[in-house]
């Protein structure tokens, strides 16, 4: 064999036969098929699998997307190929050009986060520093624009190279989505499904630009900065505890209770314990004369209700009240509520009401008898 005979021989081995990439990594985004001198031979079989598009490049410029199929690379299949290379014989020879195999399938369970606090304004709250993080699916929407936008020369992209910047995408759309889809801090975690749709809307543009698309974006969880956490406990707490006059009662109650199983302690603890209720109907008259002393009026009280003659009668403001009581309808036996108290009490039992009393006068010298209260 002559030495031309046998470069020839060993050109031939060179040129490649079948196009196809398999990808055994799960993670590969696109791959450039490596070949030599970047020389196909001409009717060769490219190969592209579902879940995958061939890209081919001539000269720095896309010449063609291949969708899923067998195909034999010549001017029949592959028109804008060989109008770009505009060669003068067809493709009689070897040809150059590059291909690029995309995955489109879809990559499930990629993580975002926020790295940092993002400051969003509550109605409720102001401003206020949140967390949040999710999952997402990702899928290569246009295989061109992802070559041309995001891969470039790169001649293989993988995951770990893109999912940087699409978390620094979706945070920076983060603060945005609280702020337009106006949902109340408090009401968030109800309504994540909501607020994980306003966010994945908003970035279809952004990620058009790279050829992307985002199927599926969850958010898991929104967190807020521990000190405010620890403030919104004891704010549910507060609620959970409604009326506190009425839980120091019951807590009184309670202890009295406790106190009767054990007779060695049951008069100590008896005595705490009506201490306790009776303290807390005297409360009022307290105020009200620790305020008459420093010379502040006492806070107006607030409207009750009055059982007179059987029926239900109001509500009156303190003013009512005083006049009730100066004739006679109301006394300290007369049965009263208002807003937050349990049960209908007498008005001698609820501390509130002892400036009303306290502010009958006493009978005139001479004049008729006092009607007894």
């Amino acid at each position: 064999m002559s030495m031309w005979d046998s470069i020839k021989s060993r050109l031939k081995h060179e040129l490649i036969d079948i196009v196809e990439f398999l990808d055994d990594s799960g993670d590969t985004l696109s791959y450039r098929f490596e070949r030599f001198q970047n020389e196909i031979k001409n009717g060769a079989k490219c190969i592209v699998r579902e879940g995958q598009a061939a890209v081919f490049i001539n000269e720095g410029k896309l010449a063609d997307v291949l969708p899923p199929g067998t195909y034999t690379l010549d001017t029949k299949n592959i028109p804008i190929l060989a109008t770009l290379l505009g060669w003068k014989y067809g493709f009689e020879s070897p040809f150059k050009a590059e291909v690029y195999f995309v995955s489109t399938r879809t990559f499930t369970d990629q993580k975002w986060g926020t790295m940092n606090p993002v400051i969003v304004r509550d109605p409720e709250f102001g401003p206020v520093r949140l967390r949040a993080f999710g999952t997402y699916t990702l899928r290569v929407k246009d295989p061109g624009a992802f070559i041309k936008n995001a891969v470039g020369t790169d001649n293989r992209f993988t995951l770990s190279e893109i999912n940087v910047q699409m978390r620094n995408v979706i945070v920076s759309h983060l603060g945005d989505a609280l702020g337009e889809s106006k949902i109340p801090l408090l009401d968030i975690s109800g309504r994540t499904l909501e607020l994980s749709k306003f966010l994945s809307d908003s970035l279809v543009e952004e990620f058009n630009k790279f050829g992307l698309e985002v199927p599926t974006l969850l958010i898991e969880n929104v967190s807020l900065p521990p000190e405010v956490e620890q403030a919104l406990d004891k704010r549910s707490s507060m609620g959970m505890l409604g009326n506190l006059d009425n839980y120091a009662k019951y807590q009184a109650a309670e202890a009295i209770r406790d106190a009767a199983k054990n007779p060695g302690t049951a008069g100590t603890f008896v005595g705490v314990g009506v201490g306790q209720v009776f303290g807390n109907m005297m409360a009022g008259t307290a105020a009200g004369a620790a305020a008459g002393a420093a010379g502040v009026a006492p806070p107006p009280l607030p409207a009750f209700f009055l059982v007179i003659n059987g029926i239900q009668a109001g509500p009156f403001d303190q003013g009512g009240l005083v006049a009730k009581a100066r004739s006679g309808e109301l006394t300290t036996s007369t049965l009263v509520w208002r807003q937050g108290m349990q049960q209908w009490s007498p008005a001698g039992s609820v501390g509130e009401l002892a400036q009303v009393f306290g502010s009958v006068p006493p009978p005139m010298p001479g004049g008729p008898p006092a009607i007894p209260l």
